[in-house]
């Protein structure tokens, strides 16, 4: 199975603490590794739990308010520092683009990298990137300001291998391997085997959706169908159910019926306030209605089912 993970940079909402750090996401899908926000203190998280800075090759900005985006300039001023020289592109709203470029002609600070940014003007779920491994999707979240969810979508068709043929055959773990890619081999003997006759019946395609600040809208229902696993922040609980509606903001109650409406397969529940001490409570409120969820901690690691 192709790797597809979601590393938790950051969990807390607006303001970061000792054990939680502003909203990032580090996905890894298909030889693509995407940064979903850039709170503060992302690159130092990145360091932190031993990801690949230089390899981030695309990210992505859901909105302007500070906890998602105020590590950007200075993780791409470290990239430069650092001595990079591959491209990469950022997408996020059209006023991020005068923001970079105010911050670094005030600093004197020069890229030495292809950089490139994709404003995202969107009213509904389009695609904002492809290449032949995944897809993205934007689309818009009921926020205090502009503000955008993303789906990341793998295109490569996931077949299961017929393991009792495989041992029938004699197939090693290094021939295994090849044929999970999809690939073709010739044996000593002169034997072709080949992937057709040992897959089984096609998987799902896994798709991850993020939604970071958001208050429960109907539209969301459509923009998530197909997500496997989900994202949804949960900035309260139900106590402070109130306080969510005024701020636009979700409570763990809202982002499980929003998983049970979506039929996902997992739910995680972040960006918590920092009223909230213990996390605990997330949890146990979101699964009485949605078991399979997790309150996620920084560092935390999910493979997308």
């Amino acid at each position: 199975m192709n790797n597809f993970s979601v590393h938790i940079l950051g969990s807390s909402a607006a303001i970061p603490s000792v054990n939680r750090s502003c909203s990032g996401h580090f996905v890894s899908c298909n030889n693509r590794n995407i940064l979903i926000d850039c709170g503060e203190g992302t690159q130092l998280q990145l360091r932190r739990f031993n990801l690949p800075i230089q390899r981030i090759n695309t990210i992505l900005i859901s909105h302007l308010h500070g906890d998602h985006f105020y590590g950007l300039p200075g993780l791409l001023g470290t990239m430069s520092l650092l001595g990079r020289t591959s491209g990469i592109e950022v997408f996020g709203p059209a006023e991020l683009e005068n923001i970079l470029e105010v911050i670094f002609k005030s600093g004197q600070t020069r890229l030495n990298f292809p950089f490139t940014f994709h404003p995202i003007d969107c009213t509904a779920k389009h695609i904002i990137f492809e290449d032949a491994g995944i897809k993205i999707h934007a689309f818009p979240l009921r926020h205090r300001i502009t503000t955008f969810g993303f789906s990341i979508e793998e295109k490569h068709q996931r077949f299961s291998l017929d393991k009792k043929k495989l041992e029938e055959f004699n197939i090693s773990n290094e021939q295994r391997k090849l044929l999970a890619r999809g690939g073709d081999f010739q044996r000593i003997d002169g034997t072709w085997i080949r992937y057709n006759d040992f897959a089984g019946p096609k998987r799902p395609v896994r798709v991850y959706s993020y939604c970071s600040d958001t208050m429960p809208f109907q539209a969301l229902d459509e923009y998530l169908q197909g997500t496997t696993t989900l994202y949804h922040e949960a900035t309260f609980m139900q106590d402070q159910k109130k306080r969510a509606v005024e701020t636009f903001h979700s409570t763990a109650e809202d982002a499980a019926q929003q998983a049970l409406r979506s039929g996902i397969n997992l739910l995680l529940i972040g960006h918590f306030s920092s009223r909230y001490q213990e996390i605990e409570g997330f949890e146990n409120e979101a699964r009485q209605i949605f078991v399979p969820t997790s309150a996620v901690k920084d560092g935390d690691c999910f493979q997308v089912r």
